[in-house]
């Protein structure tokens, strides 16, 4: 007996879009400790070899040294900023390659919560009271 992968249909693939962004809009130092982070990744690396196309290559790529970096222990913001915003532009370009419109936007949402994350992992914003310390400090 043998079994055939099933495709999955654009519904499955819009849920994997829609909780990939969540975990990126979410406290990603929160989310990089808990434990089907590594699942996520998987799932999305997956859907992006399901599409066949050349075109996503240093997408899968970059995913697949994302999901080692994270299950490595040790994170490296540098590195994570890096394949994040790379990620992120390359997410928003391959929206175009989407057949129907709903997961098309869902990629682009994508993209857009990858270069953010990448922004806050390089930068994360300080607390209120950080703020006024510093304000205070500079008068």
């Amino acid at each position: 007996m043998s079994f055939h992968k099933q495709p999955k249909d654009d519904t499955q693939h819009q849920n994997h879009l829609d909780g990939a962004v969540k975990i990126l809009t979410s406290d990603l130092q929160e989310e990089a400790s808990r434990s089907g982070l590594d699942n996520h990744f998987q799932r999305w690396i997956e859907d992006l070899k399901d599409v066949n196309n050349p075109e996503l290559h240093q997408i899968v790529t970059d995913m697949q040294a994302l999901k080692a970096h994270f299950g490595g222990g040790t994170i490296d913001k540098n590195l994570v900023a890096q394949l994040l915003s790379r990620l992120g532009t390359n997410t928003s370009k391959a929206a175009v390659f989407a057949d129907n419109p709903n997961t098309a936007e869902r990629v682009a949402n994508l993209g857009e919560a990858l270069s953010a994350a990448a922004k806050q992992v390089q930068s994360p914003q300080s607390s209120a009271e950080q703020d006024l310390s510093q304000d205070s400090a500079s008068r």
